[in-house]
C-alpha cells in the first residue's frame, strides 16, 4: 500500500485541482461565468470584471487553498505512509496541473497563479512570503499583474534553492517541480507576454475603453 500512496496521492491532489472556483463560485453567487467575459480565463481576475470584490477574494483564496492543502497534507501526515518531499513536490505539481487542466471543466482551466502561490507556501511559509513579496513589489512598481505573477514565479524555484544556505535543505523533485510549475505558467501567460512586449497589456487599476 506505501509503494502507491504517492501516486494515490497525486491523483487526489489533480482532483482538488480540477475545482474550477471561479467558476462555482460565480454559480453559487449568482454571477456570470468567467468563461464567457472579459479574459474569459476562469480565475480571481477575470471574476473580479464581474463586479463582485467578495466573489473574486472566494475565488482566490480557495485557488490558493487547493495548492496549499494537498502539500501540507504530505508533508505533515506523509511519512508514514512512505510520502516525503519527493511526493509532496508531486502532489503540488498534481494539483497545480488540475487547475490548469480540469477534469471536471472539460481541461480548460485558469493560468495557475493563485494554486501556485498556494503549493509555494505549503512547502515553506518563508518560500511562500518572499514569492508573494516579489509578486507585490513588482506589481506596485510596474502596475502589471502578469509581469509580476512571471517574475514571482521564476523567483521561486531560485529562492528555494538559495533558502538551502539559511533555512532549509533543498530537495530537487521540489526544486524541479517549482521550475516546471513556472515554465507551464508562463506558458498560460504567452499572450500576456505578448501583449508587454507591444506595450499594450493592461495596467492594475487601469480603466478600459
Amino acid at each position: 500500500m506505501q509503494t502507491l500512496a504517492p501516486l494515490l496521492a497525486a491523483v487526489a491532489a489533480y482532483l482538488i485541482g480540477s475545482l474550477s472556483f471561479a467558476v462555482i463560485v460565480s454559480r453559487l453567487m449568482g454571477l456570470k461565468d468567467p468563461r464567457t467575459f472579459g479574459s474569459k480565463n476562469p480565475g480571481a481576475t477575470n471574476v473580479l470584471r464581474s463586479g463582485s470584490k467578495a466573489a473574486a477574494i472566494v475565488t482566490l483564496l480557495l485557488d490558493a487553498l487547493k495548492g496549499l492543502l494537498p502539500v501540507l497534507a504530505v508533508k505533515l501526515w506523509g511519512k508514514p505512509y512512505g510520502m516525503a518531499d519527493g511526493t509532496m513536490a508531486l502532489v503540488g505539481l498534481a494539483a497545480f496541473l488540475g487547475h490548469l487542466w480540469p477534469v471536471y471543466f472539460k481541461f480548460k482551466g485558469g493560468k495557475g497563479v493563485a494554486t501556485f502561490i498556494g503549493v509555494v507556501f505549503g512547502i515553506s511559509w518563508m518560500l511562500g512570503l518572499g514569492t508573494a513579496a516579489t509578486w507585490l513589489i513588482i506589481a506596485f512598481f510596474f502596475r502589471y499583474s502578469s509581469l509580476a505573477s512571471l517574475v514571482a514565479a521564476v523567483f521561486a524555484p531560485v529562492y528555494y534553492l538559495l533558502g538551502n544556505r539559511v533555512a532549509w535543505y533543498a530537495e530537487a523533485s521540489i526544486a524541479l517541480a517549482l521550475a516546471a510549475m513556472a515554465m507551464l505558467l508562463a506558458y498560460r501567460h504567452r499572450e500576456n507576454i505578448s501583449r508587454l512586449l507591444k506595450g499594450t497589456e493592461s495596467r492594475l487599476g487601469a480603466r478600459k475603453a
